[in-house]
């Protein structure tokens, strides 16, 4: 049975029951149940409840899809990649270390230990007639000249002091600089032609000084005071014969 029935079944009742009432209450009566009709209300509540759920799967259908779409396009942007399992190697060229050629003088290596040099027909006694220094860019220079050729033998060695035995006296004297370096000819005599001086106080870069400590039955030495551990080179030159020292700097 609908409202409009059940309306009318109502009005039906109660003019029989009223008898004959003038049209005027009649009016009022259904004007009154007229106003008095209940508001029509909105749609069900679960029809709410299925429109939201449809939402939802709208709104997971759309991210789906667009995850698919990350997959396939490659990295989202404003993510980091994660790093590969194998490290990456940067290709380094291999260090070859470039080949140093040892100091040279211009008689060949420098030596920083004893050496000794010997001549094949020296005479009974060399003699000595000048001495000289000078410096140069990479060394310092001795020169010994002798007048009648080479000396039998000749001694270099070198020494962590400038401190040597002067003979034949057997006092100790100290020259400038730090090492020194002892120059021994035997087989030579160093008073008789040379009148020069015996003590050089050069200060050059390496040979700060020179001095000569023994001249004394054929055997002539030289001191040398370094500023540095010795290294030096050597060579007899002819015309006029001389030994000449080359003392690294």
């Amino acid at each position: 049975m609908t409202r409009e029935s059940f309306r009318r079944d109502i009005n039906r009742e109660f003019d029989a029951l009223s008898g004959s009432p003038s049209p005027a209450l009649s009016a009022r009566v259904r004007a009154a149940l007229t106003e008095n009709r209940p508001a029509r209300i909105g749609p069900p509540v679960w029809m709410a409840g299925v429109a939201a759920a449809m939402i939802a799967l709208i709104i997971v259908g759309v991210l789906v899809a667009s995850n698919l779409n990350r997959h396939q396009t490659g990295i989202v942007p404003g993510t980091i990649p994660s790093p590969s399992s194998s490290p990456v190697v940067s290709a380094r060229p291999n260090a070859t270390p470039s080949a140093q050629a040892s100091p040279t003088s211009p008689a060949g290596r420098y030596a920083c230990g004893n050496s000794a040099a010997s001549a094949t027909n020296p005479p009974l006694s060399a003699f000595v007639n000048a001495v000289r220094t000078g410096t140069h860019a990479g060394y310092d220079q001795v020169t010994i000249q002798f007048s009648n050729g080479q000396p039998s033998d000749v001694n270099f060695d070198p020494q962590s002091t400038a401190t040597f035995m002067e003979s034949p006296k057997g006092q100790a004297i100290t020259l400038a600089g730090q090492d020194g370096i002892l120059i021994t000819i035997k087989g030579a005599d160093g008073h008789t032609q040379y009148s020069g001086p015996t003590d050089f106080n050069t200060n050059y870069p390496e040979l700060k000084e020179m001095r000569q400590v023994q001249d004394f039955e054929g055997t002539v030495q030289w001191a040398l005071g370094l500023a540095h551990p010795g290294c030096y080179a050597y060579t007899f030159l002819t015309n006029p014969t001389r030994l000449v020292i080359y003392i690294q700097q």
